[in-house]
């Protein structure tokens, strides 16, 4: 099996291979050995080696930096450290946390993918001499007509498209992702077959720096002040309880807001960040007919055509159009929370997207 690379003439090229120390990137500089190019692993240690990264599911720090010096080794590449902690503490996990004190639902994973892993690892690699970046995501670059295109990764359940559409056309013109057409089944038998001793390592949590997914606990070191208490109050301001801190709350949310006596299951509908109110009410509540967005990023230039929103991560594409920073959805669409980001596409292509600012109830929601 050959994975095109998209170089000229591989044997006398040179590829970095952005390494976590998880199975995929080490598949990744695998493959990128087998086409005779040079290759060069560099892993970005993006937070201390203390007690999160001793725990499982934790990536580029502890364990998996010695993974990733153990696939170099085996693969007989050079493998660089390149210590980030900082950069990653200010631009990732730092706006984590003061995104939920303002009572929106972050994405870090974007944050990370399109700084620390793309704009420095770039920056890095073209200091290396490289002719490319190579990555273990599962997204397919495309060549078009006009030039690169960033399209789905092949397996839906391995797609991480929506974490990418922050990237610029000089980055996907540089990047290279060669897992995009592979299920992740394949990927791990490749690294069995290569003897790597990652490939039966589990899967790194989506956001690596909480992997005890304690989102609160996280936010409340950062931010002591994060746990200033509140009222719950329905749609029409009335006070139906209390809660804990806006950290633990997110638009859509059912669950943990110990209201009982109600005629129907009640949902957070918005968080007040000014008044720490969570706002709840039933699930029709939750229906918007149009999401402001902010910071829209087009890969390839405008498209006029027809095209689809995915407003979280887990949720299918849905029909919409953009009337300049006004996402319109052709029908009433659920749970859109400020903070993630709305990423659009046509048919596979990913032609960019933007940053959910605000939201506009569906008259449905009244």
């Amino acid at each position: 099996m050959e994975i095109d690379f998209q170089l000229n003439d591989a044997r006398s090229r040179r590829i970095v291979v952005a390494m976590s120390g998880g199975v995929d990137s080490s598949v990744v500089a695998a493959l990128a050995v087998r086409t005779g190019a040079e290759v060069i692993g560099v892993t970005l240690q993006l937070y201390d080696h203390g007690e999160a990264t001793s725990r499982p599911g934790a990536c580029c720090a502890g364990r998996d930096i010695r993974d990733a010096r153990a696939v170099c080794d085996r693969l007989g590449i050079a493998h660089y450290v390149v210590d980030h902690e900082s950069a990653f503490r200010a631009s990732v996990v730092d706006r984590f946390a003061d995104e939920y004190l303002a009572g929106r639902t972050p994405i870090p994973c974007v944050q990370c993918n399109t700084g620390p892993k793309f704009t420095d690892l770039l920056r890095l690699s073209r200091e290396l001499g490289a002719d490319c970046l190579a990555t273990g995501h599962y997204v397919r670059r495309v060549e078009g007509p006009t030039g690169a295109e960033l399209h789905r990764g092949a397996d839906p359940a391995r797609d991480q498209s929506y974490f990418l559409f922050a990237t610029t056309q000089g980055q996907l013109d540089y990047c290279r992702f060669p897992l995009g057409s592979l299920p992740k089944a394949r990927v791990r038998e490749l690294a069995a077959e290569h003897g790597l001793l990652v490939a039966a390592k589990p899967d790194s949590q989506d956001i690596c720096f909480v992997p005890d997914g304690d989102y609160a606990g996280l936010v409340r070191r950062l931010r002591p002040d994060a746990d200033t208490a509140g009222e719950i109050v329905d749609l029409a301001g009335r006070p139906l309880g209390r809660h804990r801190g806006l950290i633990h709350f997110t638009v859509g949310q059912r669950r943990g807001l110990e209201i009982g006596g109600t005629p129907e299951p009640l949902y957070v509908v918005r968080l007040e960040a000014d008044t720490r109110r969570v706002v709840v009410g039933p699930r029709r509540a939750l229906a918007v007919d149009a999401a402001l967005l902010e910071g829209i990023n087009w890969i390839g230039g405008d498209h006029r055509g027809p095209l689809t929103a995915k407003v979280r991560s887990m949720a299918k594409p849905v029909p919409a159009r953009l009337d300049g920073d006004r996402l319109l959805f052709d029908h009433p669409e659920y749970g859109v929370a400020p903070g993630q980001a709305a990423v659009l596409y046509a048919d596979d292509r990913v032609l960019g997207g933007g940053w959910i600012a605000a939201t506009e109830a569906a008259a449905l929601a009244a």
